[in-house]
């Protein structure tokens, strides 16, 4: 599918690269690179050429199916969804207070779960081939399979990270994928005797291989230097939740926003306020919008979220294997943010860490048991909910009537938030990879391998391992196609004779 684009962008002398679609993320985008005359990257743009909609949609349902409807937003972190949504909801049952003390930690646990196994996913099938084989290795090689063949143990350990996470998710929820568990004002289910003692049983050799995995990470980052020190690097500002102690906390707690040098923009700002903190900016040429700090503006206000994110700005993290991994990767960028986008990888496994730590933990918690499990009080008919998902700091906004029927819904993603980073890590790899001559499919790949960073859901839907087709095109300032270069789902190359070829882009450029 291809986007109209501006034609503001275009001016004469300029042309045009088109990469379509990227694979090895969740969904369907593009890339276009604009060149000056001197084939030089100019600018470059990521395109989100599909258009959700679920803010519309779920107008006009009643307050307590949104928890279960939102999460059909995404087949890989539907539980994020589902505990956000909840929250927000949570005040037309509750209205300021909190739900029980059982309920809370049972979302805790299933949020650690979710985000334990999304991490894994990630990490060992769709980030992992590139960093053990290098970005230019064949592509029929790097991909989970070719892991299972070279490094069969690290694959396997992947796989059964995440299998424990799922498992711990159908638990609690019925299903591993789009259960229930998790409602308006509390839980529906309590946990038995019996399913925790299962889940005991094996978390400690799971927070053994998350030790490894996240040792492995580091490793290979370290390894890397210097290039994958400035591979997209580039200064931005970072946010996430925090506690009233600076704490870095996935469920709850206030925002905090630093800048690149690791001062504090904000900190503590409530939740409900975020309207106040942020803006979303439109753009014509994708459906995805830009948000950014009001008081910044957009040149100057955006900022990165995710496992990156919450290491940088967090002050500690309350379990004793992640928080000394933590002051390592700190103490490796000289107390300062890490900037490098590679560096999300090392956080990520931080991040995997912490969740098989706080599951043990929360295993251990005789509430974690209990059967008081829903809560009353004086409804509201608004409701805001922000967890940490597994790509970054995730809004649901909710209004409802005196019908108690949905009037108004608001969902600010985590790759919504990293739009604007994405889009700047696409622009550094290009202009440091691309030579405005020669397509090839290793500098897809680099522009790829830049986006996989930040693990991004361009669709909120399902996730797609490495099986998209993609192609670029490199058009001329009139129009007439110079060169195309063709990935298909086996992964093998294709440069089609360009005379006969029509082109994917709309051409010349309209105005969306």
């Amino acid at each position: 599918m291809s986007h109209p684009l501006e034609t503001a962008s275009d001016p004469a002398g300029l042309n045009r690269v088109v990469i379509e679609p990227v694979s090895r993320v969740e969904g369907h985008g593009k890339v276009t690179l604009l060149l000056d005359e001197h084939r030089k990257v100019q600018q470059a743009r990521l395109h989100i050429v599909e258009f959700r909609g679920f803010e519309r949609f779920i107008q006009g349902r009643p307050y307590w199916e949104v928890p279960t409807l939102v999460q059909r937003l995404c087949g890989i972190c539907p539980v994020s969804h589902l505990l956000a949504a909840s929250k927000a909801c949570d005040a037309f049952v509750i209205g300021n207070g909190r739900i029980t003390p059982t309920a809370e930690k049972l979302r805790r646990l299933l949020h650690f779960a979710q985000v334990l196994q999304s991490n894994a996913l990630h990490f060992f099938h769709l980030a992992s081939p590139d960093l053990l084989f290098g970005f230019d290795d064949a592509v029929a090689h790097r991909n989970i399979v070719g892991v299972l063949q070279d490094e069969r143990e690290l694959g396997l350990q992947g796989i059964r990270i995440r299998k424990y996470g799922q498992q711990v998710i159908q638990i609690l929820t019925g299903k591993r994928v789009h259960g229930t568990g998790s409602v308006p004002g509390g839980f529906n289910k309590a946990l038995s005797r019996e399913d925790r003692d299962r889940m005991r049983a094996d978390i400690d050799q799971i927070t053994q291989w998350c030790a490894s995995a996240l040792t492995l990470a580091r490793d290979l980052f370290l390894a890397g230097q210097p290039e994958q020190g400035r591979f997209a690097n580039f200064p931005s500002g970072f946010m996430s939740l925090v506690r009233p102690d600076g704490a870095a906390d996935l469920y709850d707690g206030a925002l905090r926003v630093k800048d690149a040098q690791g001062q504090l923009i904000v900190d503590q700002v409530d939740v409900h306020d975020y309207q106040q903190l942020i803006v979303e900016e439109v753009k014509p040429w994708t459906y995805m919008k830009f948000p950014h700090l009001r008081a910044l503006g957009p040149e100057h206000g955006w900022y990165r979220v995710g496992p990156m994110a919450r290491v940088n700005n967090a002050s500690y993290f309350d379990t004793p294997l992640a928080e000394a991994a933590r002051a390592e990767f700190m103490a490796w960028g000289g107390g300062k943010p890490l900037g490098a986008s590679l560096a999300q990888h090392w956080a990520r496994l931080i991040d995997t860490l912490h969740c098989a730590e706080g599951i043990a933990r929360l295993l251990d918690d005789p509430d974690i048991c209990g059967t008081d499990l829903m809560a009353t009080g004086t409804p509201l008919r608004e409701g805001i909910g922000v967890i940490e998902a597994p790509r970054g700091t995730l809004l649901h906004h909710y209004r409802v009537g005196d019908d108690d029927l949905i009037e108004y819904a608001n969902l600010i993603v985590s790759t919504t938030h990293n739009n604007t980073a994405m889009n700047e890590a696409v622009r550094s790899v290009a202009a440091q990879y691309f030579d405005g001559r020669e397509i090839t499919e290793g500098l897809l790949n680099h522009i790829e391998v830049a986006i996989r960073a930040y693990d991004p859901c361009l669709s909120c839907a399902t996730h797609a391992v490495g099986k998209m087709p993609l192609r670029i095109e490199v058009l001329a300032a009139d129009g007439s196609l110079a060169d195309v270069l063709l990935k298909h789902e086996d992964g093998t190359l294709e440069r089609p004779d360009v005379n006969a070829q029509t082109m994917a882009s709309n051409w010349p450029p309209t105005a969306a």
